[in-house]
């Protein structure tokens, strides 16, 4: 084995030895936040239920998008995106997991995303659904 390889693992056990014992794992005390849903099965494809979340930095939470109209809808948050963990995003029980946030979620037809995430950084972030805005398809996502 290499040197640098041993050095990296004995770091690596060396930083699990020191971990706080009573640590939180924050993915598993998330909180579900009512669903951000746009348009509804009634034929108003632009209503939007649920459009300013508020939330507060350092927890963990659960939002679903839900798409319910016919539109396509291009969800974009890219400020949000950019300052949040992201645990995983989940599409059909399928998960998503990976090193960077998504440039957007976009719906072709009925259905939901989820995301898992931890906010991190207070402020005020803009949500829209791209060419969509004019019709009221956008809101904010505060965070404390």
């Amino acid at each position: 084995m290499a040197w640098t390889t041993r050095l990296g693992l004995a770091a690596a056990a060396l930083m699990l030895a020191v971990a706080p014992a009573g640590a939180l794992d924050l993915t598993k005390k998330r909180q579900n936040l009512p669903d951000l849903v746009l348009g509804n099965e009634e034929g108003n494809d632009f209503v939007v239920e649920n459009k300013d979340i508020e939330l507060e930095a350092g927890k963990a939470y659960r939002l679903r998008i839900v798409a319910k109209g016919r539109q396509e809808y291009k969800f974009y948050a890219p400020e949000f995106f950019r300052y949040i963990w992201l645990n995983q995003i989940v599409i059909e029980h399928k998960e998503i997991h990976g090193g960077g946030p998504p440039d957007h979620l976009e719906f072709d037809d009925p259905g939901e995303i989820a995301i898992e995430f931890v906010a991190i950084k207070p402020g005020e972030y803009r949500w829209y659904a791209q060419g969509l805005e004019e019709k009221g398809m956008a809101g904010k996502i505060s965070v404390k």
